[in-house]
């Protein structure tokens, strides 16, 4: 038995089948490449769902935490600590907003954006206690609390873990007739991704977005837009909703906000929203640590140069180019995405999507599928021009083109 193949059945013999990872095992990483434990290479082309938008071992990155792990990595909230505030006020500024709420997971942060609009419900809009309502859409992913899944419509993500919560009213994603049916006087919030990553990269139809935000106006509701995976630029835009010139009331952030280094979240709105909260009615023991503010803070300060903003805006120009000239040749059905995101329907006659991660991950290149026929790219944002095209060759290779 091989190294790997040890390796793995060790994992599998002590963890939970809660995941079907493709059979690797990564030993080390270094931009936009990881290295098994035999020694080969892979071209990574997922980033860790965009927590990797900064590359593996991004040595800014590395360097703040290590500064920081020196001198404190933990107090929790029951004390003040020296990077908290520029933390807070420099992702506030980011958003254009006032306010943040730090967490950790983004599933965290999506639990916190519920919470804090069923309380702004009841206190600033004055919704009948227990009736608050927050409209979602179809086919999202925003993480896997029993909360979160009870508005999941993947079977997958539900199935035996009821009762679910009740609170949610789910519409077709891209609907406005659906949205605008589905608000009453109790609703008092819009959760949506602004580009649905888990759902095949799905982009909603063009004026969709800045008409939710105008509905949203209209009816006095939140406009929650979930930016975990679109945001922080990997789409082109520090956040994907400015592509359609929408400012959301609230953000909900993560992944990329850690740097790949540590797990960093945050809800993101106005003094007036997130101001309803009181002490002891929220709160996480390691949200806003300071090892998780000090990366923060770099990652914050690299978003403020636009670099990396304009380099997916750029690669992801030539790689939309790049997938789109495969809808011709049959072998793939349709192409969608913006910036260095893009999900793939691979024709069903030449495989599922997991076998063609499979046969790519056999070529050095790794990815991920999603409903059975979709595969998804999305690769760190430091990625070079030549190595995006060697991974893009050896899907044409795996596809036969």
């Amino acid at each position: 038995m091989s190294t790997i193949d040890s390796l793995i059945a060790a994992a599998e013999a002590h963890s939970a089948p809660t995941y079907h990872p493709l059979p690797v095992v990564v030993a080390t990483a270094d931009g936009a490449w990881m290295t098994d434990v035999e020694g080969r290479r892979y071209l990574d082309l997922l980033a860790g769902y965009s927590a990797l938008n900064f590359g593996h071992g991004n040595r800014r990155l590395l360097d703040a935490a290590r500064a920081q792990m020196e001198r404190v990595t933990l107090t929790s909230r029951a004390f003040h600590h020296d990077r908290f505030a520029d933390f807070c006020a420099q992702l506030a500024e980011l958003c254009g907003m006032e306010m943040v709420v730090p967490m950790n997971t983004g599933a965290e942060a999506v639990e916190t954006a519920v919470k804090t609009a069923r309380k702004w419900g009841y206190r600033v809009k004055g919704v009948p206690a227990e009736m608050a309502k927050i409209v979602v859409a179809a086919n999202n992913f925003h993480g896997r609390t029993t909360t979160i899944i009870s508005f999941s419509t993947d079977p997958e993500a539900r199935a035996d873990f009821g009762p679910y919560t009740p609170g949610f009213e789910i519409v077709p994603y891209g609907d406005l007739t659906a949205m605008r049916s589905a608000m009453t006087e109790n609703t008092v919030a819009v959760l949506l991704e602004p580009i649905q990553g888990e759902a095949g990269v799905l982009v909603p139809p063009a004026g969709y977005l800045p008409a939710v935000r105008e509905l949203t106006r209209e009816r006095n509701v939140l406009f929650v837009a979930d930016e975990i995976q679109s945001g922080l630029g990997r789409t082109g835009r520090t956040f994907a909703c400015e592509h359609e010139g929408v400012v959301p009331d609230v953000y909900v952030l993560g992944k990329a906000l850690g740097g790949g280094i540590v797990p960093v979240s945050a809800v993101v709105s106005s003094a007036e929203v997130l101001g309803v909260f009181r002490p002891g009615e929220h709160g996480s023991t390691f949200g806003g640590n300071p090892l998780a503010c000090a990366v923060a803070l770099e990652v914050m300060a690299m978003l403020r140069s636009g670099e990396y903003q304009a380099r997916a805006a750029e690669l992801g120009e030539h790689l939309h180019r790049e997938l789109g000239a495969l809808t011709g040749t049959g072998r793939v059905s349709e192409v969608r995405g913006r910036g260095l995101w893009a999900g793939v329907d691979i024709h069903p006659r030449y495989g599922t999507g997991r076998e063609i991660c499979e046969k790519l991950m056999d070529r050095g290149v790794l990815v991920k599928d999603t409903h059975r026929s979709t595969i998804r790219i999305a690769p760190p944002l430091v990625i070079t021009k030549e190595d995006l095209d060697w991974g893009l060759a050896q899907l044409r290779g795996v596809l036969g083109i």
